[in-house]
C-alpha cells in the first residue's frame, strides 16, 4: 500500500484540463492506478478545469468523488498558468507538481522529477524532451518550433535552461510560495516565467530526460501560442529579469 512507502512528503500533482471530456477519465484512471503502485510519498492529485465548454468539470467532479486522493477545481478563467496559481496557493502538500492530462510524457519519470526536491538537491526540478538521455516522438513542425523557442529563452535570459516548455514540473511549496506572486502570465508563458524568477533568485532547478510523445489530440495552438511567448519574453526582459550572480533567495539585479 501507498501509505506503508510514504518517506516524508506530500506531493500535489496538479492536471489542467481544457475540454478533455474525452480523455480525462482514463488519464486519471492511469496516473492514479501508477501512483498507487509506485509513487513512495503520500500523494494526491488536483484536477483543475479552468473554463471547459463540454463535460470535463462533470467528469472532474465524478473522479474527485471516486477517488479518495483526487480533488477537483472549477475555474471560469482560462490558461494553464491560471490553472497552476489557483491550485498551488491552495494545496497544502511539501512539494507542488503538475503534468499534462495527455500524459505525452511517461509517468515513470515522475521519481527522478520530483526526488531532488525531496532531498533537497534542487528547488525545481523540470522535464526535458531535449536533455541527453530525452526521448521523444512529434512532428517535425512541432519540433522546429520548440527547439526554436527554447533557443531563443536561453539567449535572451542566459538561464541555461534547455526545454522550457514540457508539461511535466516539480518545486517545493516554500518556492511556490515565493514566486507565485511575481508571476504575471497566466497562459502557456507561466513555465518559462516560472523559471526565469526562479533562477533569478539563485533557485537550482534540475532538469530530467523524459520519454515524451506528442498527441495527435494536443488543444495547444502552436502559431498562436508561440506569438504569445514572445510578447512575454519581450515583457520579462523589459522588466530586467535576466540571470546574473546571487546567492539563493536573493533578487538578482538588473
Amino acid at each position: 500500500m501507498p501509505e506503508e512507502r510514504a518517506i516524508g512528503a506530500a506531493l500535489d500533482i496538479t492536471v489542467p484540463v481544457l475540454n478533455e471530456e474525452s480523455c480525462l477519465e482514463q488519464s486519471i484512471a492511469t496516473m492514479v492506478g501508477y501512483l498507487a503502485e509506485s509513487c513512495p510519498y503520500d500523494w494526491s492529485v488536483t484536477v483543475v478545469d479552468n473554463g471547459s465548454e463540454d463535460a470535463t468539470w462533470a467528469i472532474a467532479a465524478s473522479l474527485a468523488a471516486t477517488y479518495d486522493r483526487v480533488s477537483a477545481l472549477h475555474l471560469d478563467q482560462r490558461g494553464r498558468g491560471a490553472a497552476l496559481k489557483a491550485s498551488w496557493a491552495r494545496s497544502s502538500a511539501d512539494v507542488l507538481a503538475y503534468t499534462d492530462v495527455d500524459l505525452s510524457t511517461s509517468l515513470e519519470s515522475l521519481p527522478a522529477l520530483v526526488d531532488p526536491i525531496v532531498s533537497g538537491r534542487a528547488e525545481v526540478s523540470i522535464g526535458s524532451r531535449l536533455a541527453k538521455g530525452a526521448s521523444v516522438r512529434r512532428s517535425l513542425r512541432r519540433e522546429v518550433i520548440s527547439r526554436t523557442y527554447n533557443v531563443i529563452t536561453r539567449a535572451a535570459f542566459r538561464y541555461g535552461v534547455r526545454d522550457a516548455q514540457c508539461g511535466f514540473k516539480a518545486l517545493s511549496a516554500q518556492v511556490a510560495a515565493k514566486l507565485l506572486p511575481e508571476i504575471v502570465d497566466d497562459g502557456w508563458f507561466f513555465d518559462t516565467e516560472l523559471l526565469v524568477k526562479a533562477k533569478r533568485y539563485g533557485f537550482r532547478v534540475h532538469e530530467v530526460p523524459v520519454a515524451w510523445v506528442e498527441d495527435p489530440d494536443s488543444r495547444v495552438r502552436i502559431v498562436s501560442t508561440a506569438v504569445a511567448d514572445l510578447k512575454g519574453i519581450w515583457r520579462v526582459l523589459r522588466e530586467g529579469q535576466t540571470v546574473r550572480g546571487s546567492h539563493p533567495g536573493e533578487p538578482r539585479q538588473r
